[in-house]
């Protein structure tokens, strides 16, 4: 049996935390083998094994590393992945890829030069509910699509005190939740020919804006993205509409919440989604079960790609995508126009 990947993990904070490490740890052939973060008791509390470094560049200058996870502040992608490139090492980043295309297609060339690996977390393509709408769109049980909803709700009317909610770069809605709703909206679709978007800090003393709508235009269909922090109560998660029926999702997918409870792949109940559908047809409404959401999927794809067994499952130039739309929304908030997307 081949040795394990040894992973170093860069930042310790809420993704770090709570979705890399352990998803790291329950990838069969990988290791978490080292971690570069200030949350030193925390970390010696949940992976005593694993070794403590004092910054990312020690991290990166260790020959026994093979895969470097950048699970840091936004801002700080682009630099880390750019330094962990050229010292010789795979890299994963956490969404968003960048704060620009610019800095994504940077990113994208140094791992071409080098030869390195170089994936973005986008793990939302394995929620449940949108595995269960790629299964219905292949299967083309809703026919042409005519229009497609994507609502990323919360309520939390207070600003915290944290840098995604300040007035840093990379901070905001649009950065933190927008990824996840264009990177899915991608996997279905592909690229958009222009975007509307209208994005602002609407609660009391926010810094960084915490509201978000966009219109995507594709020939033939309406695409609608948001995001907000004052929608209490939520809202449908998904909303398809097609020539042979409709599809509605409430809620949200529950891995996220299992891991933040303790809950590890390959535990009882791991991902398994109470959630129904409801698809309304001709023949009227019934409602079915989603499949199970598969996060631990995205690292064992990762380990694949490495030995060279599969393809990087979310290669550079698919966040590179993302990013573009992500910079056009920004500029058509800013301008109240209509942007190109060519």
């Amino acid at each position: 049996m081949s040795e394990p990947l040894r992973v170093g993990l860069v930042g310790y904070g809420y993704a770090g935390r709570t979705f890399h490490a352990p998803l790291i740890a329950h990838t069969a052939g990988m290791q978490l083998a080292a971690v570069a973060s200030s949350q030193v008791e925390a970390v010696q509390a949940d992976y005593p094994a694993a070794l403590l470094c004092d910054t990312p560049e020690s991290l990166f200058a260790r020959a026994d590393i093979d895969l470097v996870v950048l699970a840091t502040p936004n801002a700080s992608h682009y630099p880390l992945a750019r330094a962990a490139l050229r010292a010789g090492k795979h890299v994963v980043v956490d969404k968003p890829f960048t704060l620009t295309v610019q800095e994504a297609e940077a990113l994208h060339a140094a791992a071409s030069q080098t030869d390195r690996l170089l994936s973005v977390f986008h793990n939302r393509r394995w929620d449940s509910d949108f595995l269960l709408i790629k299964q219905l769109l292949a299967q083309g049980t809703l026919g042409r699509i005519t229009a497609f909803e994507s609502h990323f709700d919360r309520f939390r009317p207070q600003v915290r005190k944290r840098w995604r909610e300040a007035a840093v770069p990379g901070a905001g809605i649009w950065f933190d939740l927008g990824p996840h709703l264009i990177d899915q909206t991608l996997q279905l679709f592909g690229m958009p020919e222009a975007i509307q978007a209208d994005i602002h800090a609407r609660r009391e003393g926010a810094e960084a804006a915490d509201d978000a709508l966009a219109v995507l235009h594709y020939p033939g269909m309406r695409v609608l993205l948001g995001a907000s922090c004052l929608m209490a109560g939520g809202s449908a998660r998904f909303l398809l509409a097609g020539t042979e029926g409709s599809l509605r999702i409430d809620g949200l997918d529950n891995q996220e919440d299992q891991l933040k409870a303790g809950l590890r792949p390959g535990a009882a109940g791991w991902a398994q989604d109470p959630r129904q559908a409801t698809l309304y047809d001709v023949g009227g409404a019934r409602n079915m079960s989603l499949p199970n959401g598969q996060y631990s999927h995205y690292y064992a794809a990762v380990a694949a790609a490495l030995r060279g067994e599969a393809p990087n499952p979310v290669p550079a130039s698919e966040a590179l995508a993302v990013m573009r739309i992500i910079e056009a929304g920004m500029a058509s908030s800013a301008q109240g126009a209509r942007i190109a997307l060519g």
